[in-house]
């Protein structure tokens, strides 16, 4: 397993210069968005990126901290973490496909491989409910070893 905040200490030039490559400007609002992204120690709500943002760009707004991210997300920079009560957040990736442990006390984001195969659930609700499912996110809940002793 990787924790995966031991990212290249360059995460923003290079994920700025991947934006350019493919035709995104590099705007002050996104440059925000990534280096608070890259300052996280752990998962942040996009309204926790947007508050700490604005210390980069003042006029940084929610609309765009969203729009960044799913951006983001698409690229694979940033995985989506869900939470049991319906609210999610984001956490930076290294991996190709990964999914995401989440200490529901510290809020320590682990990030772990995904190599399983779901084709044995993905096709049933496929030919059930006539979608067509293209991707998937596996978040799982729970304490770290550190809070775990605390409890």
């Amino acid at each position: 397993m990787k924790i995966f905040f031991n990212m290249k200490v360059n995460m923003t030039g290079d994920i700025l210069q991947h934006l350019s490559e493919i035709g995104y400007r590099q705007t002050r609002t996104r440059r925000a968005v990534i280096r608070v992204l890259e300052e996280a120690q752990g998962w942040l709500r996009p309204e926790e990126i947007q508050a700490r943002g604005k210390h980069y760009c003042p006029s940084l707004g929610l609309v765009t901290v969203y729009r960044t991210l799913n951006l983001l997300s698409k690229l694979g920079y940033v995985g989506r973490v869900h939470f049991e009560d319906g609210c999610h957040g984001y956490a930076r990736t290294e991996l190709a496909h990964g999914h995401h442990l989440v200490c529901r006390s510290c809020h320590q984001v682990v990030e772990f491989p995904g190599w399983e195969d779901l084709s044995m659930l993905i096709e049933p609700i496929e030919r059930e409910t006539g979608f067509l499912i293209e991707d998937h996110v596996l978040g799982l809940m729970g304490l770290c070893p550190v809070c775990q002793e605390e409890e």
